[in-house]
């Protein structure tokens, strides 16, 4: 068993190497790369992609998982839970062709920029050619990869949530359209006048800038292993606990969206900061899953950072960077008007009660697509359709309707679900911490240390070594259930 344990170390070893550097050349990329330099950079991925092939199939490589895997019951529990992981992955060096999954690699690498500039020119014919690859690739991938137990979507679906397939997601999303769908309708038909200064004001970069970093001291986000930087999708990037970097987004006639998309991001490189430092040089590095990691972004976000509480303390900063912009609008007007519940467009500034929603359309069209339901080019067509059903609003554009969101553009088909899971799971664990944290007290106090300290305690510590429904049952002492998340909206967002 030694000499399998050591190859498969030397061999992980060698594959972080790798990962290091091309994650260096995608946070690059989506940073500060020219745009000129594409082409060249797509070179120098497709031979690193290569390089990475080999270490991946190679075959003492690859026996040493399938034989670890086999005697995991000699195994310590976190190498086990590494070792599941890593056979589970095996699937595709072992049934993907060669070809295709370099040349997908190098698809991805620059479709990013395609995407981007589809939605620039608002022109969705630029994407499709694109996207329809990065469709067929998943059809196929679904193909190579199926089994007695796991078929079509529910491949896609259990690679990004562990334990979770159609049958899952259906009865949860089944549930927020029973019972959101006419709330949201009914929350949303008054909407309640602000101050212009509020909703037409324009609010300098330089300013917001200067209240991110001012966000980033109050989360105790460590800038000494972190960096905030800006890109046209907000996101999170890491490797380690000592590496753990976040970007966001600036709109100067928005000042609630840097706010909000820099609080978010922070909660996902929180949980990674705080995973145990022996995961770092490890494939169980992260978090659970990414529907875990949402609740950490979503928590913070929006029952933290959206929170009276919060405000009464920090809105005094805001208005000390914007005091004519400011002038006059007061905690409570700002409060509420951060969390009016309105017919949105945008997933990324949709209000907590409508975001549920906005995630169901592209879980649907996800399906429709996977099981040869719906042709890409009708994309456009069908999303507005949903989202005028579902969420009440009709986009007029592809830029603020279809082209919105990067994900599809680097491959991610089956992500979408764990957004609104992520949500789901948010307002379980923040009932069950509430239990020994007094959460309102703390955030008044300027003390969401101690928040930090009981996700870590309960949630962020154990990285990817636990699976969700572990996870769930470790912070909450109980299985998942959807209905603390209804109840919680509802609550809060009743007339």
């Amino acid at each position: 068993m030694q000499a399998y344990i050591n190859t498969y170390e030397d061999m992980r070893r060698r594959l972080k190497a790798y990962g290091y550097y091309a994650w260096l050349v995608g946070w690059d990329q989506e940073t500060e790369a020219p745009k000129g330099s594409i082409e060249y950079r797509t070179k120098q991925v497709g031979v690193m992609a290569e390089e990475v092939y080999k270490l991946q199939s190679d075959p003492d490589y690859i026996e040493a998982i399938e034989k670890l895997y086999e005697n995991q019951d000699q195994l310590d529990a976190d190498f086990k839970a590494e070792i599941r992981q890593m056979f589970k992955d095996l699937r595709i060096i072992k049934k993907v062709p060669k070809e295709e999954y370099i040349a997908f690699q190098v698809l991805v690498s620059q479709s990013t920029h395609v995407w981007a500039e589809a939605k620039h020119k608002d022109d969705f014919n630029l994407f499709l050619p694109t996207l329809e690859k990065v469709v067929e690739f998943n059809r196929k991938l679904v193909k190579y990869l199926e089994t007695p137990e796991l078929k079509g979507y529910d491949i896609l679906l259990d690679m990004y949530e562990d334990g979770f397939g159609i049958k899952e997601y259906d009865h949860f999303f089944n549930t927020l359209k029973e019972e959101l769908v006419s709330f949201v309708k009914e929350a949303t038909e008054k909407k309640e006048r602000f101050s212009r200064k509020l909703t037409k004001g324009i609010f300098p970069k330089d300013q917001q800038k200067a209240f991110s970093r001012y966000l980033l001291d109050v989360f105790g986000y460590d800038l000494n292993h972190g960096v905030l930087k800006e890109s046209e999708h907000p996101f999170t990037s890491g490797v380690a606990s000592i590496d753990t970097r976040i970007t966001t987004h600036y709109h100067e006639d928005n000042l609630a969206s840097s706010i909000f998309s820099t609080i978010h991001e922070m909660g996902h490189a929180l949980y990674e900061m705080q995973n145990d430092p022996k995961f770092d040089d490890t494939n169980i590095h992260g978090g659970s899953s990414l529907g875990m990691h949402e609740s950490q972004s979503r928590l913070y976000e929006n029952m933290i950072g959206r929170s009276y509480a919060f405000w009464q303390l920090h809105y005094p900063k805001l208005v000390e960077l914007f005091p004519k912009q400011l002038k006059g609008i007061t905690v409570d007007e700002f409060y509420r008007f951060i969390n009016q519940a309105k017919r949105s467009l945008i997933r990324i500034e949709a209000d907590e009660l409508t975001y549920g929603l906005h995630v169901m359309v592209r879980y649907e069209l996800e399906k429709a697509m996977i099981n040869g339901r719906l042709k890409v080019a009708d994309l456009p067509r069908k999303w507005k359709q949903l989202m005028s059903q579902y969420v009440g609003k009709r986009p007029t554009n592809d830029r603020e309707g279809v082209l919105q969101d990067i994900h599809w553009s680097f491959g991610a088909i089956g992500y979408f679900p764990t957004y609104a899971l992520g949500s789901a799971y948010a307002a379980q664990i923040y009932q069950a911490m509430n239990k020994e944290v007094d959460i309102e007290q703390a955030i008044a106090e300027n003390n969401i240390k101690a928040i930090n300290a009981w996700l870590k305690d309960h949630i962020h510590v154990y990285g990817g070594s636990k699976t969700p429904k572990e996870l769930m049952l470790i912070a909450t002492k109980e299985p998942f259930n959807p209905n603390y998340y209804v109840d919680y909206l509802k609550q809060k967002f009743s007339v």
